[in-house]
């Protein structure tokens, strides 16, 4: 799997690429120290981009943004100390898989970075903390049991977890799913996730 490392202190880049460089699936082809430079080493074709928030020049929301609309196949991690909720959502809005802080443990990292390769939109869990629990009102429309599977999908859960935890088969959620991007009429689950998460501030 090959990582793009985009983050405006050089010490982050060298310890990310000599730590995650280790992983035996893992090849760091490029580091960037602001956003638009990271849009110029697309070109390299990473699978994953590691991209801090708040750099010179272009920062990591806008260059997000910008690298979905070009390379739509690239998953984006963002990987920031912030994690108010306002650059989740904007984050996430710019087309992000992913937010982890920079505590996170390299393990928890690298796993996470496997995971969003996947499909699977993924938070770290202080992130989960911060956008939980939005007014069940956003919701409206929808039954108790569909609201349910929102919720667990806004954490990142799979089809198999969330049928595990409702006690459902992987069938009936991937059809409630289906009605429920019907009735909110979006996409696809990261668009769902984004719904919920946008209207806790409402």
């Amino acid at each position: 799997m090959k990582l793009l490392i985009v983050d405006d202190d050089p010490l982050v880049c060298q310890s990310l690429q000599l730590l995650l460089g280790k992983e035996d699936d893992f090849e760091v082809v490029g580091v960037a120290l602001n956003g638009q430079d990271a849009i110029q080493l697309c070109h390299l074709q990473p699978d994953v981009i590691l991209m801090d928030i708040q750099m010179p020049t272009m920062d990591g929301i806008e260059s997000t943004k910008i690298i979905k609309q070009q390379y739509p196949f690239i998953s984006i991690m963002m990987l920031t100390t912030f994690q108010d909720e306002r650059n989740i959502r904007l984050a996430l809005q710019a087309g992000a898989e992913g937010y982890l802080l920079k505590s996170s443990t390299i393990d928890k990292m690298a796993d996470h970075i496997r995971a969003i390769t996947s499909g699977t939109t993924v938070l770290s869990p202080d992130v989960l903390k911060t956008i939980m629990e939005p007014s069940r009102d956003a919701l409206q429309g929808l039954t108790e049991r569909e609201s349910d599977i929102v919720e667990l999908v806004s954490q990142g859960l799979s089809n198999k977890e969330i049928s595990e935890q409702l006690y459902l088969s992987q069938g009936t959620v991937r059809n409630m799913l289906t009605t429920i991007l019907d009735k909110l009429e979006l996409r696809d689950r990261t668009q769902l996730a984004i719904y919920y998460w946008q209207r806790k501030s409402l």
